[in-house]
């Protein structure tokens, strides 16, 4: 039996994808002692936008594996920035929960029920731009706060209507809180959305050779394939890009988005390939979308000169 330190963020979320990671451990026979790390994510609010935050959710906790304190890492992999930490390796990903994007709203019970100038919170420019794009009439203003937090502030009538992650809130049991949930071609998730993280000490075999049993192969392909996308864009997991990789027919799927933060133009790139080849995969959308005019869109986002 192998002992596991794991090291996760204290939030109800964060705890629950812990919890289940424990249990899958412990079925397969070892222990686990779960650590919880507080994150600047956790102390500091961060205004929606592309230009900072990156790793608010993370570095803590990636530190702590790096010197020893725990022994492995669940993220919410949506908020792993995809540049590599040296020392460190993303050594599984366990299959995929839902990474769609739904509406909640004690109101209304669709997008297009809407009142024109209603009030939409967000804490994600990515939601925003595809928001804007299909409703450019909408009030879209910013929202902090882990899910019971931002559920409370529609609650009190802050606002008509709140876009939060299908997975999260069945997860945390608000499904009845669903609204409408929306496909991937309509508002596209964000890159790694619904999926975990499992990471590790480069040189730790030992727990390497523990959690290596919860890795889902195909899972793990398409969130190599959205990673790679998302890296070769320089757009950092706060901008507004959206990935949705999936297996069809045998083959490796990847859409990938990108969005003026106005939502005032969407450049959508397709294509498929091998399995094996999910970094090529992702580097060929990612090309794709920057002879469309990506780089320009980003920069902007980031309020840089174009």
């Amino acid at each position: 039996m192998t002992r596991i330190r794991l090291g996760t963020r204290a939030s109800a979320l964060a705890i629950w994808q812990a919890n289940w990671v424990t249990t899958q451990l412990e079925n397969n026979g070892h222990s686990v002692e779960i650590v919880n790390i507080t994150t600047s994510g956790d102390t500091h609010s961060i205004p929606l936008g592309v230009g900072s935050g990156q790793g608010v959710f993370t570095k803590e906790i990636q530190r702590a594996v790096l010197d020893g304190r725990v022994d492995l890492a669940v993220h919410s992999l949506k908020d792993l920035p995809t540049e590599p930490i040296e020392g460190l390796q993303l050594i599984a990903v366990p299959r995929r929960a839902s990474n769609l994007d739904c509406l909640v709203s004690s109101k209304y019970s669709s997008l297009a029920d809407l009142p024109r100038q209603a009030r939409v919170g967000t804490g994600s420019a990515r939601r925003l731009a595809q928001l804007l794009h299909e409703r450019p009439d909408l009030d879209i203003q910013n929202i902090r706060g882990n899910v019971g937090t931002r559920l409370s502030k529609l609650d009190d009538g802050e606002f008509d209507a709140i876009l939060l992650a299908e997975a999260g809130l069945r997860r945390l049991g608000f499904d009845d809180r669903i609204r409408e949930i929306f496909p991937p071609r309509r508002i596209t998730p964000a890159v790694g959305q619904g999926a975990l993280g499992l990471e590790i000490r480069e040189a730790d075999q030992c727990t390497a050779d523990v959690v290596q049993a919860l890795d889902d192969l195909d899972t793990h392909a398409a969130i190599r394939a959205e990673r790679t996308m998302l890296r070769h864009l320089r757009g950092g997991c706060l901008a507004p890009v959206g990935g949705w990789a999936r297996i069809e027919q045998g083959r490796l799927v990847l859409l990938g988005v990108v969005c003026s933060l106005g939502g005032e133009q969407r450049l959508r790139i397709e294509a498929d390939a091998d399995i094996s080849d999910a970094r090529s995969l992702g580097e060929e959308v990612a090309r794709q979308l920057k002879s469309l005019g990506s780089d320009r869109l980003l920069a902007e986002a980031r309020g840089e000169n174009s």
